[in-house]
């Protein structure tokens, strides 16, 4: 697999651990707004998002939204946005980083029914489909360009 990761480095993509967790979720640590959180790399998720209590913890200024969520949690849950955040997971980074914010404590709830942690957040498509993202399974690493 290393010519995988020689082949995409040289390809300008950066290359970001994670792990899997108990419950078979993707687990990847980053940071908004230089500040570091844990979140679910998560294929089907359409934008990245985390919960009210990530507003004070990532020092987000947050919008309401007109926008209702729909997840395993359920629909029509309400959210805010917050707009013009950086993310940073690795050595890959992007300016401009838009989030949605809803509740996300059924979410926590149901990891830590099954002794995982809670997390702050999801990683959504938005930053997969950004980034150019190839998911090495194999390997546990996500590479973005």
């Amino acid at each position: 697999m290393q010519d995988l990761q020689d082949t995409l480095k040289a390809r300008g993509y950066k290359r970001i651990k994670f792990r899997l967790s108990s419950t078979q979720h993707l687990l990847i640590k980053g940071r908004i707004n230089g500040i570091e959180g844990n979140f679910i790399l998560d294929t089907g998720a359409s934008n990245s998002c985390v919960g009210f209590e990530g507003i004070q913890h990532f020092s987000l200024l947050a919008a309401d939204s007109d926008t209702r969520a729909a997840g395993a949690g359920g629909t029509g849950m309400p959210t805010q946005t917050s707009l013009k955040n950086k993310l940073k997971m690795g050595r890959w980074s992007s300016k401009n980083f838009g989030l949605v914010i809803f509740d996300m404590s059924h979410v926590n709830e149901a990891l830590r029914q099954y002794k995982a942690k809670p997390v702050h957040g999801i990683i959504g498509a938005d930053v997969l489909l950004k980034g150019k993202a190839i998911i090495d399974y194999h390997n546990f690493c996500l590479y973005l360009k």
